[in-house]
């Protein structure tokens, strides 16, 4: 695997959530959220990207049960353009379906309910799906998916 860092986000309304890997791509980490404003967004990712240089950069993508693209993944496809913008990173959309279900599953386990860990979740998603493209990486030396 590439030395480098990667960052993931899982898209949504309200807010964002971000994890970063470690320079090795072994660990999936999230980071605060994103509040998902439209007059500081651009200004927060390019901290972001700035900060951390990474390699790559992957996206939730909503999917049916089906495999089709949903309502949300056209959301999700304007948010991978907008990020195209501000780097030259790799982009690859990632089959996100049940990582939020999963991450409130994770945590209501810790005793929290789901109401006090709203933003803890969506920062264990974003972790959720930058592992998933960890292991797609790790299989055929890059995620799937690539986007742009």
């Amino acid at each position: 695997m590439q030395n480098g860092r990667r960052i993931a986000f899982d898209f949504g309304d309200v807010r964002i959530g971000v994890a970063v890997s470690d320079l090795s791509g072994l660990l999936a980490t999230p980071l605060e959220n994103i509040a998902n404003v439209e007059s500081t967004l651009m200004t927060q990712l390019e901290k972001l990207l700035l900060e951390y240089q990474p390699i790559y950069l992957v996206v939730g993508s909503p999917l049916h049960l089906s495999g089709q693209v949903s309502a949300k993944g056209e959301s999700v496809q304007t948010f991978a353009q907008a990020l195209s913008s501000i780097t030259k990173a790799p982009i690859y959309l990632i089959d996100e379906r049940l990582t939020t279900v999963s991450a409130a599953r994770s945590i209501k386990q810790t005793g929290k309910n789901t109401r006090e860990a709203k933003s803890l979740i969506d920062g264990l998603a974003a972790a959720m799906i930058l592992e998933s493209a960890l292991n797609q990486e790790r299989l055929h030396g890059a995620p799937m998916n690539r986007y742009l």
